[in-house]
């Protein structure tokens, strides 16, 4: 079995900008053969799309964003930063008042992210999903998305851009859920100066991708989500862990053979060990399912070609839509008592995905029982201002104690 996935979130480019502000082909063979030459045409037409020009802002315009978006995400994260900080003494008196307290600052970065998103890349949304998601999913007076997940899931999804988890925490946000989250991480990014901090902060789970090291720390982390059974928790997992690229693809089309797996032709085949693990050691009711999509990514082109966190915040070229497709799969339905049976049955489940996303390529949208048109944004405007809430009542409290001992002094 292949070593447990993460969730390949490429933050480096976006934190190494904002710190630094203020801090292939395929071989052949002399024989042609049809399937060679079916594999070489997508190639080529992945390249040629990957190739074609994207639409640019002026440069000005570019240089306002960028500078504006510095500010407020660099401001805000060292406010989390700081917040996490005042509150680390809280361990020592209350494991349960801690614990809230980190969800608290989950919070604000959930909020950040959704801030972010609807002042500098706003993006329509539209949400289907199957029979088993029904009554689920509502699209409220004011246009937003509201959902009913349930305090305890795990929530997978295809990984296509560097971005899908930041839309996957605004999906937590509609359900009042953005302080639950939970996301395994490649180990690297735990040391992404801030971010990466802060994630640690937030009990992410940071895999190795090396399964000897990574499965006592899996269970640890498991376990101790199991254990606050008071507390809500969505466990986030991308099970193809990267993103969808030539280079996975070569990597996929290795582990279909070695395995003897149907290959897909929009995704890359998931690795089940990570998240057999996890619904084996993780008691929640639900599994549930997003295949997502990106308007402007052409059938054979690569996401990451497109829409990077870069372009997408700096250059104001987000995706024209995002589309998403949620299915909802009781745990007692999932064959957790034999792993090469959970393997087989995760295979069929990624295959159905594709057939989604080929649907998707052929029609510009998923089918589907419930329909959802909206956008992230907050559901009130002052929901910014909770960022900076812990901060501004401490030096409050400083100031008003600083006084009161000069008075007192005198």
């Amino acid at each position: 079995m292949a070593p447990a996935p993460t969730a390949d979130i490429e933050l480096s480019s976006l934190a190494s900008s904002t710190t630094s502000s203020t801090t292939s082909a395929i071989s052949g063979s002399d024989s042609v053969s049809p399937v060679s030459s079916a594999a070489s045409s997508v190639v080529l037409k992945r390249a040629a799309a990957s190739t074609a020009l994207k639409p640019k802002r002026p440069v000005v315009l570019q240089a306002v964003r960028f500078v504006t978006f510095i500010v407020y995400f660099t401001s805000a994260v060292l406010t989390i930063n700081f917040t996490q900080l005042l509150g680390l003494p809280i361990r020592l008196i209350s494991k349960d008042w801690f614990h809230a307290y980190v969800d608290y600052t989950k919070q604000s970065f959930g909020l950040v992210l959704a801030t972010v998103t609807q002042w500098w890349s706003p993006t329509p949304v539209h949400i289907v999903g199957d029979r088993s998601v029904a009554g689920l999913m509502r699209r409220t007076e004011d246009g937003r998305l509201a959902t009913k997940f349930g305090d305890r899931v795990v929530l997978i999804a295809n990984h296509q851009i560097d971005s899908d988890w930041l839309y996957m925490w605004w999906i937590a946000y509609t359900g009042k859920h953005h302080g639950s989250i939970y996301i395994i991480l490649k180990e690297s990014l735990k040391n992404i100066p801030f971010i990466g901090w802060g994630m640690q902060y937030f009990r992410f789970i940071f895999m190795s991708r090396r399964w000897e090291n990574d499965e006592s720390r899996l269970k640890k982390s498991l376990g101790e989500i199991s254990n606050d059974l008071q507390w809500p928790a969505w466990l986030l997992i991308f099970p193809e862990g990267t993103n969808f690229t030539q280079d996975g693809i070569n990597k996929s089309q290795k582990y279909a053979q070695k395995f003897n797996f149907q290959e897909p032709q929009h995704l890359l085949l998931p690795r089940a060990r990570g998240l057999y693990f996890v619904l084996r050691n993780l008691n929640v009711p639900y599994l549930y399912d997003c295949t997502v999509a990106y308007e402007g990514v052409p059938r054979g082109g690569f996401g990451q070609d497109y829409f990077t966190l870069p372009s997408i915040y700096y250059q104001g070229r987000p995706p024209k839509s995002v589309h998403m497709h949620w299915r909802r799969f009781p745990r007692s339905s999932i064959p957790l008592d034999d792993e090469s049976e959970f393997e087989r049955w995760l295979q069929k489940l990624w295959m159905e995905k594709d057939e989604l996303l080929e649907s998707y390529y052929v029609n510009g949208h998923f089918d589907g029982e419930e329909l959802v048109d909206t956008e992230v944004r907050l559901k009130k405007k002052r929901e910014v201002l909770q960022v900076y809430a812990v901060p501004v009542a401490f030096f409050l409290c400083v100031n008003v104690a600083w006084k009161a001992w000069s008075l007192i002094s005198r």
